[in-house]
């Protein structure tokens, strides 16, 4: 009896073996097929040009396609639901963004993952500021001349925006930090809430600086500042909001790109130092810079630190707002 518990212990001990001298190669050869790279909304928007350019770059350098699969709904909450559950075997990245992994927790206490513990966050990919822009009818010069006329015409002022899109947060922001009463026009999307600024039946909104330009260059809309925390390379004479006599204001469009937990950590190390690899490629940061966009830091540890803070700022406006769930 002792010999045949000797020589189970033994073969059990040999297959544990087999199996990590397995797993270790398989890490080792990484990646040795394709990958798939889960972006959580429409093909088209900025999220998904973001997602297919890192997926170019990223492919040039893994030297195995990158493939981008789209899974929208519920501002992606759907997909980086699914993404999260996916096996962790570094075969699929997932985007992360400020929509469903920050703004999202705000708005649901109870969602299905956590952004904190069930990632791992490899890098910021962007981020970008929104553009406080105004209808050349209105005598708004400054953000000075709007929060005045504001806080002595307290409801008088109408914006636009769309429901927990970055704008929209940056507004409910602005009126928190300012201390202004304005009245929300809601839009079911960015399109119809920027004609209807450019037609002037709207008197202001926050909207993406890339959107936002092409209009400002025109003439059509006036930009009175911008939402992160230094001047826009693309609007140099725009002043920043923190500028305008508010510290520390910063409100940004962002994404990165995550794992799930539980992927192997040489596995994790090789795709984040390939990710900083593919985002010092002239042609990235070319496409990313003539859009006004930003290259943040790289790596792992700055963007764990970001997404934290971000679901933190964004938890506590939409609570002090009340904002709901559509």
């Amino acid at each position: 009896m002792m010999k045949k518990r000797q020589l189970l212990t033994a073969i059990g001990l040999a297959g544990l073996s087999l199996l990590s001298q397995g797993q270790a190669m398989a890490q080792a050869d990484y990646p040795n097929k394709p990958i798939k790279l889960i972006v959580a909304f429409p093909p088209g928007g900025t999220s998904d040009v973001m997602g297919r350019l890192m997926a170019e770059e990223l492919g040039k350098v893994l030297k195995q396609p990158v493939v981008v699969e789209n899974i929208a709904g519920a501002g992606g909450v759907v997909g980086t639901d699914r993404a999260s559950k996916m096996v962790a075997d570094g075969y699929t990245i997932i985007q992360t963004g400020v929509g469903q992994n920050a703004v999202a927790h705000g708005l649901d206490p109870n969602l299905k993952y956590n952004s904190l513990t069930d990632f791992i966050h490899l890098t910021q990919v962007h981020s970008g500021p929104n553009v406080l822009l105004v209808h050349p009818s209105q005598p708004f010069k400054t953000v000075k001349d709007l929060v005045d006329y504001a806080k002595k015409n307290p409801g008088k002022l109408d914006y636009g925006f769309t429901h927990a899109a970055s704008g929209h947060m940056a507004m409910e922001l602005f009126k928190q930090t300012t201390g202004v009463f304005m009245t929300g026009i809601p839009y079911k999307g960015g399109g119809p809430m920027l004609n209807d600024l450019l037609a002037g039946t709207i008197p202001m909104i926050f909207l993406n600086q890339d959107v936002a330009l092409p209009h400002i260059k025109a003439g059509k809309l006036r930009a009175l500042a911008v939402t992160s925390k230094e001047r826009n390379a693309l609007y140099p004479d725009v002043p920043t909001i923190a500028e305008s006599g508010y510290k520390g204001f910063e409100a940004l469009s962002w994404s990165g790109l995550s794992v799930a937990k539980g992927t192997p950590q040489p596995i994790v190390d090789k795709l984040e130092a390939a990710m900083a690899q593919a985002m010092q490629s002239a042609n990235f940061k070319q496409r990313l810079t003539s859009t006004g966009f930003v290259i943040p830091a790289l790596g792992s540890k700055p963007y764990t630190v970001f997404v934290k803070s971000e679901l933190d700022q964004w938890t506590r406006v939409i609570k002090a707002a009340g904002i709901k769930p559509e």
